[in-house]
């Protein structure tokens, strides 16, 4: 056997080495921590409690919501959003005396140009309970009746047209909350999610999408389960093409949660996830603008944050990143120092792991919510009574590019009364 021989067979040989540890890998999340028990096959019912009408002001639910909670939420802030804090404007913010307390109150954007896109992974009830060993949060900031509410405010403070979430396993509650205020969701569950394998479980986790009824007629939504070299893993997506009533124009809307875990292998799993979720968002989109929001569980060190700026016909670019006003440096290194802090077994963890990815060619980002410092978040970290969940929300202002003004917010626009 020739030498040219023997080295193709090593190489040959090493490649279906390489496979065969990543279809073990694939099926870490499934059988790894959770092999000694059988599944657990709740249904989303823990939640009967609640009754809610069938339509709520803003105020009212917002008011509920910090009746229920334990302590107030962490206060954050946009930026680049307000021009004149104060003046009564269609899209701004106002300031509101509220029971002698001055509070910030976002309002909804009325401009049928602008979209207000919310990306959050809220921390899976039974996860965060009984699998993720936060060491600094007190056991009863966890409980679900000190959680659920504050996770409604956080989404509603900010009033997104557009809502993705992961580690959602609490979807019916989450949509009777929601519909009060106009939205409507969907949601896709990890087919074999670790949370079916622990006590107490309320079914599935998986990815959620909502949006508003006012301001946009569905066109079409979609699901997949990612896949890695034509076998599937564990990680979903779920996307949605939405017209904006007033104008017409159409976008897809994303949201994904790849693969967590450290290490070279699982990198290289992620980039290879987000290389099938890419396809899947090119072919859905059809040659719309694409916005792609998720917990990608990467830092911007990592192959895949290459992959999704690099993909051919997306034109995508990171909300945060491009919204810095360094444009000097690379696009990795504008990011966030931080989406998600918390402490565990092993020690603090603080890194930047969650997008906002977004059409380049036609969204301008016009504002970001920006995250709470270091001492307001405490030593403790999140989650806390005051934050309920372990990653911060991520919300940003896109305005269509090029698009005819047309409504009456534009008309104000054009005088300088609105302008985000």
């Amino acid at each position: 056997m020739s030498s040219a021989t023997k080295s193709l067979l090593r190489c040959k040989s090493a490649i279906s080495f390489a496979h065969r540890k990543f279809s073990n890998l694939l099926l870490q999340p499934r059988m790894g921590s959770f092999t000694s028990s059988p599944k657990i096959l709740n249904e989303d019912a823990q939640d009967s409690d609640i009754n809610l009408p069938a339509r709520m002001t803003r105020s009212e639910m917002l008011d509920r919501c910090r009746c229920e909670g334990v302590q107030p939420l962490l206060r954050r802030h946009f930026k680049g959003a307000i021009k004149d804090v104060g003046v009564n404007t269609a899209d701004d913010f106002k300031m509101l005396q509220i029971n002698a307390v001055k509070k910030t109150c976002v309002q909804p954007l009325k401009s049928p140009n602008k979209i207000r896109v919310f990306q959050w992974n809220v921390l899976s009830q039974s996860l965060g309970t009984t699998n993720d060993s936060f060491v600094c949060c007190p056991e009863d900031a966890l409980e679900w009746g000190n959680r659920r509410y504050q996770i409604v405010q956080e989404i509603l403070e900010y009033a997104p047209d557009v809502i993705c979430l992961q580690e959602v396993d609490h979807f019916n509650f989450l949509k009777a909350c929601l519909e009060t205020q106009g939205y409507t969701g969907t949601f896709f569950p990890k087919p074999d999610s670790p949370c079916l394998y622990l006590d107490g479980n309320n079914g599935p986790d998986g990815c959620a999408l909502f949006y508003r009824r006012e301001k946009f007629d569905f066109v079409k939504s979609d699901t997949r389960v990612l896949e890695v070299w034509r076998v599937q893993s564990n990680q979903v997506a779920v996307v949605a093409v939405l017209r904006v009533r007033e104008t017409g124009r159409e976008f897809l809307v994303a949201g994904t949660h790849l693969k967590a875990r450290k290490g070279a292998l699982l990198s290289t799993l992620r980039n290879e996830q987000g290389k099938d979720l890419l396809d899947f968002v090119h072919s859905s989109a059809e040659g719309r603008p694409v916005i792609l929001c998720g917990d990608f569980n990467a830092e911007p060190t990592e192959p895949i944050y290459r992959t999704v700026l690099g993909y051919p016909g997306l034109n995508l670019g990171s909300a945060y990143a491009d919204f810095s006003p360094n444009k000097d440096v690379p696009s990795m290194d504008r990011e966030p120092p931080y989406t998600t802090w918390k402490v565990r077994d092993e020690g603090e963890v603080c890194h930047t792991i969650d997008y906002v990815f977004y059409n380049k060619d036609a969204f301008v980002v016009n504002a970001v919510l920006q995250f709470p410092t270091s001492d307001d978040i405490g030593e403790g970290r999140v989650p806390s009574y005051q934050y309920p969940s372990d990653h911060f929300s991520l919300c940003c202002d896109f305005r269509f590019q090029d698009q005819e003004k047309t409504g009456q917010a534009h008309i104000e626009e054009l005088k300088g009364v609105s302008s985000l």
